[in-house]
């Protein structure tokens, strides 16, 4: 899936240009930047929107390539992209506001919010190793032929799908191994929905979007018409090709969230304040566990001789069918790089970097 597309299709990703942000000769970092962002999008490595941020305001943000190649509609600012597994990071928060509330704890087990789990593995396994990768739990995107097979294009409830792929036995001793699992995260998912009585996409929207006004961030449906959605689309040897359906039972809270960069600056923001959680629960999303990996955030530490080495640099990726997404928030500085793509491009770390090294360049 990793073939570079026609030249026919690359022509038509880089042509069109939309932006809201300054200037890019008024300043230097700004001009690095959108340069980083034209060669790549002329070399057919990126189509999508980009955001860039500094110390509360918007540095750089731009739209490149088309949200629909068929009808040549092309990505603006407003575009909405599926962005994977970056939705992890909302789950954990809303687990964290449970334990704020006194609904979860950290140390009890899955087996205590899940009561139709099975009680063998479910009372080994906490809720604290479900948030960090450690459980053990096997990752249903792993199982042979499950992605591109008949399984991901059916609907299922909740507790079906928990029952059927998310209750295999453990692969080690929970705590002892980091482990991506999006079992986990589904899991998390129904916990949430079983304490606190309501679904997954209405304590999003109650506890998130609403109250930060990310009105353009929500759970993705296939069959409802969203306004400014994107198209996905998949590389093959003959060039780009839609996406593969899915049913989006199936990601769930482990990666059915779609947003656009300006949604995401909003979440950045407020992650710097108390207004979705105290200060004494949201540190714990970017203290590593297990390599590196904190509660629904990848915690980067740049190597010396890297652009800001030795910092920590809280970042997620996100990938489906038809999308790939990262997020790095780099706190000392109060910076953010945002690229949502409607292709699953390889090149996003790449590109993060270039624009981390600018910033570095440019403080």
């Amino acid at each position: 899936m990793r073939v570079a597309h026609a030249a026919s299709i690359l022509s038509l990703l880089i042509a069109p240009l939309f932006s809201t942000a300054q200037c890019a000769a008024s300043s230097p970092v700004v001009s690095q930047i959108d340069k980083i962002m034209q060669t790549r999008s002329s070399a057919g490595d990126f189509s999508g929107a980009v955001l860039v941020g500094r110390r509360g305001q918007i540095l750089y943000q731009h739209a490149f390539g088309f949200a629909n190649l068929e009808w040549n509609v092309p990505n603006d600012l407003q575009t909405k992209f599926e962005i994977g597994s970056m939705t992890k990071q909302f789950t954990a928060l809303l687990v964290l506001q449970l334990v704020d509330e006194g609904k979860i704890r950290l140390d009890g087990h899955l087996a205590d919010y899940l009561p139709y789990y099975r009680k063998d593995t479910g009372s080994r396994v906490t809720i604290s190793e479900l948030l960090s990768h450690t459980s053990g739990i096997p990752n249903f995107v792993e199982d042979p032929g499950f992605l591109d097979g008949p399984a991901s294009r059916v609907r299922y409830t909740v507790e079906e799908f928990v029952r059927k792929y998310c209750s295999g036995d453990l692969q080690f001793e929970p705590g002892t191994r980091f482990t991506y699992s999006n079992s986990g995260y589904f899991l998390l998912g129904a916990i949430l929905e079983q304490v606190s009585g309501k679904s997954y996409e209405q304590l999003l929207r109650d506890r998130i979007f609403s109250p930060l006004g990310m009105n353009d961030s929500g759970y993705t449906h296939a069959e409802t018409v969203i306004a400014h959605r994107a198209a996905g689309y998949e590389r093959s040897d003959t060039g780009l090709r839609n996406a593969r359906y899915y049913d989006m039972s199936i990601p769930f809270a482990a990666g059915a969230l779609y947003s656009t960069v300006g949604d995401l600056y909003l979440w950045d923001q407020a992650l710097y304040t108390e207004r979705v959680l105290p200060a004494r629960l949201r540190d714990l999303l970017f203290r590593p566990n297990l390599e590196n990996y904190g509660y629904g955030w990848g915690i980067l530490i740049p190597k010396a001789g890297s652009p800001y080495a030795g910092e920590s640099i809280p970042m997620h990726g996100g990938a489906i069918f038809g999308f790939q997404s990262v997020i790095e928030r780099i706190p000392q500085h109060k910076e953010l790089i945002v690229l949502l793509d409607n292709t699953d491009s390889p090149k996003l770390l790449d590109i993060a970097l270039e624009i981390r090294s600018a910033l570095a360049e440019h403080p």
